[in-house]
């Protein structure tokens, strides 16, 4: 599978995922979010900031839901933000599909927590 982005051909796999993480881009992540029916808003971008830099600096970590949800609190410093408030950004799973945005391999995890 593939997608078209700026006159660009970036290759996917059958499940949407990038096959190089280096074909990401701001402008990737759109068309991966219109995709998947998601109007990236600023909390988006945080979280998909957030889980590249802890998949690019943190040893290829991908955070579970939990992990995913006490760093939005501390980001958006409102202690209020709890896992529906990450799912209303990413309902298919905050990990998976909002990695798949953020141009990451495939989370491995089975669930939220």
């Amino acid at each position: 599978m593939s997608l078209e982005v700026d006159g660009v051909t970036i290759e996917t796999n059958d499940k949407g995922y990038l096959e190089d993480i280096g074909d990401w881009s701001e402008k990737v992540a759109e068309a991966i979010a219109a995709k998947e029916g998601i109007e990236l808003t600023e909390r988006h971008w945080d979280l998909i900031h957030y889980l590249r830099d802890e998949y690019i600096n943190n040893n290829e970590n991908q955070p579970n839901t939990r992990t995913i949800v006490k760093a939005m609190q501390a980001k958006w410093d409102d202690k209020s933000v709890d896992a529906k408030t990450i799912y209303d950004l990413f309902p298919l799973d905050p990990s998976k599909q909002g990695g798949r945005i953020a141009g990451l391999p495939e989370s491995r995890r089975k669930g939220g927590y």
